[in-house]
């Protein structure tokens, strides 16, 4: 079954999560879906549906971007989980190439890490 492609009728926004490896960009982006699809606004798309390949699950982390899309009243998004992981930060810069903006994710517990200056230069 495909998926709905969404109307194109608000202005669109390219936005992305970056930040350190384990400091949940991931959760984020899942948590963003499940709260706008209680108003509508996306279909819940969970943590293990965005990091859904094998190498993914069988390290929790993030390897390539994943997409998601979702709308508010005002806006439609296109919504990029970039990679944390030292290793993936060129696959990280292919997703930031795409964004008009972009949600920095920082760990409270652990505070900025070394990808956390990376992502933002």
């Amino acid at each position: 079954m495909a998926k709905a492609k969404f109307e194109r009728t608000k202005p669109h926004c390219n936005i992305g999560t970056i930040g350190h490896v384990d400091h949940g960009k991931t959760s984020l982006t899942a948590a963003i879906t499940k709260v706008l699809a209680e108003t509508g606004g996306a279909t819940f798309t969970a943590y293990d549906q965005i990091d859904k390949a094998p190498e993914e699950k069988a390290r929790g982390i993030t390897i390539s971007t994943a997409h998601v899309e979702y709308e508010t009243q005002n806006r439609h998004y296109a919504h990029v989980d970039c990679p944390g992981h030292a290793d993936y930060v060129k696959n990280m810069i292919t997703g930031a190439a795409q964004m008009d903006g972009a949600i920095l994710v920082v760990s409270a517990a652990d505070g900025p890490m070394p990808q956390t200056r990376e992502h933002i230069l």
